[in-house]
């Protein structure tokens, strides 16, 4: 059995994900692993790039985009974590979903392993990941985006009241950025889930077509039981939304995962009024395309 089973899902991202893959092959440590890349019907020269050179990964050549969850949903199955109850005695004891647009140092993978095999209640963990100049990428540390932490974040009120506990939920940044500390979820740009877990939870949902998706995977994981940590003493950087910048769909696809991601898991113990004051500010960030997901909700898991 292998240590980890690395996913990759990319689109349109060629040189970045040969930088990827190259920090990824260079790691250092007594682990073993995987990596699978699962291409979302690219047009640039990543398949070709990935063939040439790194015949080592599992390459999956999809004929369309089919979005981040399904598409580490395929890589995840071929990896042989099924669904809920139905994981693979030959699946690795961690997966990890990593984005094309980052950067490994050689102690990323053992860093993180060795971390997880020491706190076995912690069923996903992640490191710090650091932006192009530096500064801390805020989404490896999140809050629950629930109504009261949106609107803490959202009204302003978060970036007046950065350092209190309440206010800055959304990101955590009431805490230091070299804490370790356990959080309510970590970002799939590098998000590390233990086998066991997933045989508790199953997938992803492909409900969402990019954003949301790990959050909810989080939420789903911590409702087993398990515990999700920052562990800030592994660092990555992460070009940040390398592949959603070129992508028309992007911000609209942000606003319908928080609709979906509310729905799923808030809306039965949410008021009425407090409920229609969310649509609408919702569809306000959204426009006018997330009326049809308002009228006719994606099915969920």
């Amino acid at each position: 059995m292998r240590d980890l089973g690395i996913v990759i899902v990319n689109w349109n991202t060629c040189e970045l994900l040969r930088r990827c893959l190259d920090t990824v092959f260079a790691s250092a440590g007594d682990i073993t692993f995987r990596a699978v890349v699962v291409d979302n019907a690219s047009d640039d020269d990543s398949v070709a790039m990935v063939k040439r050179f790194f015949p080592q990964v599992e390459l999956i050549a999809n004929c369309e985009n089919v979005g981040y969850p399904r598409g580490n949903n395929i890589g995840l199955r071929h990896l042989g974590y099924r669904a809920a109850g139905d994981v693979e005695a030959s699946a690795p004891r961690y997966a990890l979903l990593l984005n094309p647009d980052t950067e490994l140092p050689s102690n990323a993978l053992a860093g993180m392993v060795q971390f997880m095999d020491s706190r076995t209640e912690v069923g996903v963990a992640g490191p710090k990941l650091v932006l192009a100049d530096g500064s801390l990428d805020k989404a490896c540390r999140r809050g629950f985006p629930t109504p009261m932490v949106s609107f803490y974040h959202y009204s302003g009120l978060a970036k007046r009241f950065p350092r209190n506990p309440r206010f800055g939920r959304y990101n955590m940044t009431f805490a230091d950025e070299d804490e370790e500390l356990e959080v309510d979820s970590v970002v799939g740009a590098y998000m590390q889930v233990r086998a066991s877990a997933i045989k508790k939870v199953g997938l992803l949902d492909e409900s969402f077509f990019m954003y949301g998706e790990d959050i909810d995977w989080a939420f789903r994981v911590k409702q087993a039981g398990y515990k999700v940590w920052y562990h800030p003493a592994v660092t990555v950087r992460h070009v940040k939304r390398a592949a959603s910048r070129m992508n028309p769909r992007a911000q609209f696809e942000f606003w319908r995962a928080m609709l979906i991601f509310y729905r799923k898991h808030f809306r039965r113990s949410t008021v009425l009024p407090v409920h229609l004051m969310i649509l609408a500010a919702l569809l306000l960030k959204g426009g006018p395309g997330l009326w049809q997901e308002i009228r006719n909700p994606t099915a969920t898991q």
